[in-house]
């Protein structure tokens, strides 16, 4: 990673103009190795983003408000992991989180989705995969900050909100209630559960639900499903006989 990086540090220090298709976007970067902190703030703010550094899970913690549009937090860090510090932001905020790690076990990401995160980086990582993880992360929660049209249908009342069961889902604030109590959902498993409940009846296979919510090709069926398991789990529901997302086997998922 470093080594790769030093190469591309030299290309970009010949870049004068930063990119700002994208406007000011805040992005908050951990990493407990201050060399690879200055890279990829060097080569963010080249791309015109705001940039705020951490060197560790607590530092991410103080410096975490409502201003910053995505975290891109280090796995492995002192004090506190990225893993920690993402379950605990996720309690705070609804900005998207994008992990940085060298483990690339499937488990290792299903832990890290289970902990919060929107995406997930293994190391070493080419600079320009990386800022298109992040673009498109950002793209999609500038896409869907608006309420969608499409609330227009019979499961909606006032204006942005879809009642479903005793689920308040609301697409301006981006939050789910149940039963008056605020739920806690990334800004993944929100879209998740907003576009199933925005169709009820219809059933969406893995890829549809990727291809809706990334909106491009899926990678890999675990992703949908750990993040299925997490609204679930989220919202109190048994996967055997849920309530709110059911399971068609073999073919995707819907609700009622």
């Amino acid at each position: 990673m470093i080594r790769r990086a030093h190469g591309q540090l030299g290309r970009m220090k010949k870049r004068k103009e930063p990119v700002m298709e994208h406007g000011k976007n805040k992005i908050l970067v951990a990493d407990d190795d201050k060399e690879i902190r200055d890279i990829l703030s060097m080569l963010l703010t080249q791309e015109g983003y705001e940039v705020v550094l951490a060197r560790d899970g607590r530092e991410v913690l103080e410096k975490a408000e409502e201003t910053i549009d995505l975290y891109l937090l280090d796995v492995s860090m002192p004090a506190m992991s990225g893993f920690s510090a993402g379950a605990q932001l996720r309690k705070r905020f609804m900005a998207p989180i994008i992990f940085l790690t060298a483990y690339s076990e499937e488990s290792d990401k299903m832990l890290g989705f289970s902990a919060g995160a929107d995406d997930y980086v293994t190391k070493p990582f080419s600079n320009a995969e990386l800022l298109i993880r992040i673009k498109a992360l950002l793209r999609r929660v500038q896409q869907y900050s608006l309420p969608s049209p499409e609330a227009s249908g019979n499961r909606t009342g006032h204006s942005g909100k879809i009642f479903f069961r005793d689920l308040v889902i609301d697409q301006e604030s981006q939050s789910v209630t149940k039963d008056g109590e605020l739920i806690v959902l990334t800004y993944t498993e929100f879209k998740i559960l907003e576009l199933l409940a925005l169709h009820p009846g219809k059933l969406f296979s893995l890829d549809n639900i990727y291809q809706s919510v990334w909106q491009e090709q899926a990678v890999g069926d675990e992703t949908i499903m750990v993040h299925i398991k997490n609204i679930r789990k989220k919202l109190g529901d048994n996967s055997r006989t849920p309530r709110y997302i059911k399971t068609a086997w073999g073919k995707g998922y819907y609700v009622e």
